[in-house]
């Protein structure tokens, strides 16, 4: 782990997901094979799509508000070394899913002609990712959090050679993850709490990035679980 301050994750009181117990991984579960994760590959996956059910489809809801439309980039980088993950570690000052390590994305405004817009604007506002650089090649199963935001992952390619500028409102950092590590299942994480007679289960990828450990969780580790069920399918 690493030694910065633990910050909130999570609306559940004293309860902090990186603390929480491990029930195993699933490394019975074949990874994608490296051929299926390079561009071409990726592309005609999403021109002709496997028959798949997405893993994860909704969160146990914290919240009574009326459901939101929300967006967000799937950025695969495409590096000479292997292609990437583009993701974010969302500021603290947000009022909703503050400091967990997310993809770009937000609401899909009035002014948006659709998910895809939305996505590339908003990779755009909070990273500074140009859409000159993105290449989108599909999307999956809409994901609902717990928030009630019922959100599409849109899939972008993405021709490295780009510049990011953070707003600092919004995201904290950003940084690349391997795809091949977030379609390995053995990188997989369970766990489960009871709260509130309800029982929760989720997903995490905790990626060690230098001296930081970036723990993925959440509506983001769904999101990437799903991902490899459409791509191992």
């Amino acid at each position: 782990m690493s030694d910065l301050p633990l910050t909130p994750l999570s609306k559940i009181p004293n309860f902090d997901p990186r603390h929480a117990p491990s029930l195993g991984t699933d490394a019975h579960l074949p990874a994608v094979p490296l051929a299926r994760l390079g561009a071409e590959a990726l592309r005609q996956r999403f021109r002709a799509p496997p028959v798949w059910e997405p893993e994860v489809r909704a969160e146990p809801r914290f919240t009574d508000r009326a459901p939101a439309r929300a967006a967000v980039l799937v950025p695969v980088v495409l590096r000479e070394a292997g292609p990437t993950l583009l993701l974010t570690e969302r500021s603290l000052q947000l009022a909703n899913h503050s400091g967990q390590v997310a993809f770009p994305g937000g609401r899909i405004d009035a002014g948006d002609a659709d998910a895809n817009a939305a996505a590339l604007r908003e990779a755009q506002e909070e990273v500074g990712l140009a859409k000159s650089h993105v290449e989108l090649i599909g999307t999956l199963s809409n994901y609902v959090t717990g928030t009630a935001f019922v959100v599409t992952p849109v899939v972008g390619l993405v021709r490295p050679g780009f510049d990011l500028t953070l707003n600092a409102g919004e995201v904290a950092a950003a940084f690349e993850v391997p795809l091949a590590f977030l379609m390995d299942p053995a990188n997989h994480h369970r766990h489960m709490l009871e709260w509130q007679g309800a029982r929760r289960e989720w997903f995490s990828m905790p990626f060690r990035d230098g001296a930081a450990e970036r723990f993925i969780w959440g509506a983001t580790a769904g999101m990437l679980r799903n991902l490899y069920r459409f791509l191992s399918a």
